[in-house]
């Protein structure tokens, strides 16, 4: 996983949830389609429901995700405890959705990191100091952007500056092969289907009608 991500930059502390995907929105159990409603009390003016024409919605001016500098950002660049609240993996999938791959911060909250690789997002705690040079890059050079390597475990900033990074080697392992949990589990789909051939042999009543 290598690629070249605009950065936007959400500078608050603490986004919990609920901020990200709203209760409304939680019905449906796909994982698509919650993009459009990704911080959607804070992205629009009026209040969301499911089913709304979004095209039709008037759009918060103030809301950093709407000026038109940050559009088609790809890396999230936030505070200290981002994800808390709800254990809801709608905020994850909703951020993905609207086009994230990566997301740097202070700290996250557990669950929602964890529920980050699952979907496919690199969540990226980074030291404070880190973050804060980002936000000043961020502020001072429109169009900025960096260069992920994955398999490096860097951040290559625009400045030439590389920034490391810690990630698990397992979640590593899955991110730069594509898999989440069913793909793991359908590596082993021929001892699966091996057993089940047994299993079926050796108790044939349980398959019976």
């Amino acid at each position: 996983m290598t690629f070249t991500g605009l950065v936007a930059p959400m500078d608050r502390n603490n986004v919990d949830t609920d901020a990200i995907i709203p209760k409304q929105f939680l019905k449906s159990i796909k994982r698509s389609g919650f993009g459009p409603n990704a911080f959607d009390e804070w992205r629009y003016l009026d209040h969301g429901e499911p089913g709304m024409d979004n095209s039709r919605r008037p759009l918060n001016p103030d809301f950093v995700l709407n000026q038109a500098r940050y559009q088609g950002a790809s890396i999230l660049l936030a505070r200290a405890n981002f994800g808390c609240g709800s254990s809801r993996e709608h905020a994850p999938w909703a951020l993905a959705d609207f086009g994230f791959k990566v997301i740097l911060a202070e700290s996250f909250a557990d669950i929602f990191f964890n529920n980050c690789f699952k979907s496919g997002l690199l969540p990226l705690a980074l030291p404070k100091a880190d973050i804060d040079a980002l936000f000043g890059l961020v502020e001072a050079t429109p169009g900025f952007s960096l260069l992920v390597n994955l398999a490096e475990q860097t951040l290559l900033r625009s400045d030439g500056v590389a920034v490391p990074f810690q990630v698990d080697a397992f979640r590593k392992e899955c991110l730069l092969n594509g898999w989440d949990d069913i793909g793991l589990t359908l590596r082993h789909a021929d001892e699966i289907r091996e057993f089940e051939a047994r299993r079926q042999k050796r108790f044939p009543w349980l398959f019976a009608g």
